[in-house]
């Protein structure tokens, strides 16, 4: 019997760290001790990643590089915002570098950094910390589950 292989709609799971091109790591989730699940095409992956795991088995390792289109986007000026401070928790905080989770008006969450603090001023980016950098993944495949069909 053979082993799954990576494809549309599998659940894969995987070990990673993110470096980036000066060598630091950006994320590891070897160094959380917890894998992470990923499932191709439901949309949370970029289309470099996935296409980078396709055909990958369980106990594969590989260590590839993607561009900022292909990884995590290019910076976008729209989702810098400045917003007010009676917008945060009287006791919130706010430092330059501080990453803050938001909760949008469906409830989900999401991270913003604080760019800048200017009076009543905060500025807020939403763009993902690694946006715009070309980034290494090291990933190494722990198991793969195929959908049912």
């Amino acid at each position: 019997m053979s082993d799954a292989v990576v494809g549309p709609g599998a659940q894969v799971f995987l070990h990673f760290n993110v470096e980036l091109t000066d060598g630091s790591v950006a994320d590891s989730t070897r160094a959380h001790g917890k894998p992470a699940r990923l499932t191709l095409g439901d949309g949370s992956l970029s289309a470099g990643m996935e296409k980078a795991l396709l055909g990958l088995s369980k106990g594969d390792k590989k260590r590839f590089s993607l561009p900022p289109e292909e990884a995590f986007g290019q910076p976008n000026p729209d989702n810098i915002q400045h917003m007010d401070r009676t917008q945060f928790a009287a006791d919130a905080e706010l430092t330059e570098g501080t990453i803050m989770a938001f909760t949008a008006m469906d409830g989900n969450q999401f991270p913003g950094v604080i760019r800048a603090i200017e009076g009543d001023s905060v500025t807020v980016d939403f763009n993902h910390p690694l946006a715009g950098q070309t980034v290494l993944f090291d990933i190494e495949v722990l198991d793969v589950i195929l959908r049912e069909a």
